[in-house]
């Protein structure tokens, strides 16, 4: 008998920059991809992490979480490195109470529980680097963009990725749906 169980993928919610700064953004990603090579991926802070779902029960949740979140700030504090794939260099966002709620208000419309207390990041690098190679990285992107560490943008977009965290080259990761956020 022929399986009627919905198909499910790894999805991610991440808020957007917006268009006049992820040309920015995707300059200094490149350039630290060309000396430490990794994958391309869009510029974005994740709001909700890696959480298995059907397509059609991740779409609904999206928008239903997408409506209850509003439009607010997103200050850069530094640029950082850590312990994994993907959080080898990125700049650490200042965790306010509209940067931290937005996350916690789109986990708990997804029913998505993190191990870990959120931190909230823009990755410029992911790669399997050596902690020397990931200084280097870090210091590189202060000298490709001096002032990013002071970056600060308007988050008025979130979209739904699906993010096959087994898959390193991120060929198969696709946007799925986008949407803007009232405004605050």
């Amino acid at each position: 008998m022929a399986s009627t169980t919905p198909e499910k993928h790894v999805y991610s919610v991440w808020a957007l920059p917006p268009d006049d700064v992820t040309p920015r953004l995707k300059k200094l990603m490149e350039g630290l991809r060309a000396e430490f090579n990794g994958p391309y991926f869009d510029p974005h802070i994740t709001v909700v992490g890696a959480i298995t779902l059907t397509p059609e029960d991740a779409l609904n949740k999206f928008k239903t979480a997408s409506q209850a979140v509003k439009a607010y700030e997103a200050k850069v504090e530094s640029v950082a490195t850590g312990t994994f794939f993907y959080q080898c260099v990125f700049l650490l966002i200042n965790p306010t109470p509209q940067v931290v709620e937005a996350s916690a208000s789109c986990c708990g419309h997804f029913g998505y529980n993190s191990s870990t207390p959120y931190m909230p990041h823009l990755s410029l690098l992911y790669a399997d680097l050596s902690d020397e190679d990931k200084k280097k990285a870090q210091e590189k992107a202060s000298i490709l963009d001096e002032s990013i560490a002071s970056l600060s943008f308007p988050v008025t977009r979130l979209a739904l990725y699906k993010t096959d965290t087994e898959d390193k080259t991120l060929k198969s990761w696709e946007k799925i749906a986008e949407c803007t956020l009232q405004p605050n």
